[in-house]
């Protein structure tokens, strides 16, 4: 389980450096600049969250296997649902498309799962040092 952390983790970080590349270059020619702001929180989330990934699988066999394999659920789920959506939202800008109000309550549940992957990653950390 644990190199199948480091080689998503490595791959959604590599990810990471592609879309900020093109958010910082190529999407401010079609977006207004407060969609670009928007666009490039959800790489920097995604990119944060990709290094934990990372962190998660090297401490894997150190630290309490079940939570650190459910820390990296976490991260898996909350780069798809915060980050995603904040992608298809500038997607969806980007195409003048209507009725954006409803993938927005995406993006906070996308950040309940970071802070769930955080905790699960204390918790296993916690429980291997005492």
């Amino acid at each position: 389980m644990h190199s199948v952390y480091v080689m998503t983790g490595t791959f959604l970080a590599g990810l990471a450096v592609i879309l900020g590349a093109f958010g910082a270059h190529g999407l401010k020619k079609i977006v207004p600049p407060e969609t670009v702001t928007t666009f490039q929180t959800g790489v920097q989330y995604q990119m944060y969250h990709a290094l934990a990934l990372i962190f998660v699988g090297m401490l894997f066999e150190k630290a309490d296997n079940s939570m650190m394999k459910w820390a990296g659920i976490c991260f898996i789920i909350g780069i798809l649902l915060f980050s995603g959506s904040l992608y298809l939202i500038t997607l969806l800008k980007a195409k003048n498309t209507v009725g954006l109000s409803g993938i927005g309550i995406i993006t906070p549940i996308g950040g309940l799962f970071f802070v769930a992957g955080w905790l699960l990653m204390l918790i296993g950390v916690w429980k291997s040092i005492r």
